[in-house]
């Protein structure tokens, strides 16, 4: 079998499960992209997905037959995502997703936007 693009820990995979339930709409889960813009030239980007479309990279998670959500990965971003680690960190200053990904060459000072 063939390493998923993106691994997604354990904690990132407890919020995203609560976004999709508390959204009150069938989903097909969530997509994460990337876009232009920031300081460093690229943003990630996630959002709803209503459905799933044909050339999206499909990562079941848990990777297994009792598959909780998908996490769809827009084809335009997947050469900039391959290998990250998508995480989840609630703190004090700051909560939100985290993508620790071995492809940047660089990150702004705020970290939203990164440069392959």
């Amino acid at each position: 079998m063939a390493k998923a693009p993106i691994n997604i820990t354990e904690t990132a995979a407890i919020r995203i499960q609560a976004l999709l339930e508390q959204r009150g709409k069938p989903s097909a889960g969530i997509k994460v992209g990337v876009r232009s813009g920031g300081c460093s030239g690229l943003a990630y980007t996630i959002e709803y997905a209503d459905e799933i479309g044909p050339y999206d990279e499909v990562v079941a998670y848990p990777d297994s037959t009792d598959t909780k959500f998908k996490v769809l990965i827009d084809p335009k971003a997947i050469m900039y995502i391959i290998g990250t680690n998508m995480d989840y960190i609630e703190g004090k200053m700051k909560s939100g997703f985290e993508f620790v990904n071995p492809n940047e060459k660089g990150r702004c000072g705020c970290g939203e936007s990164f440069n392959v």
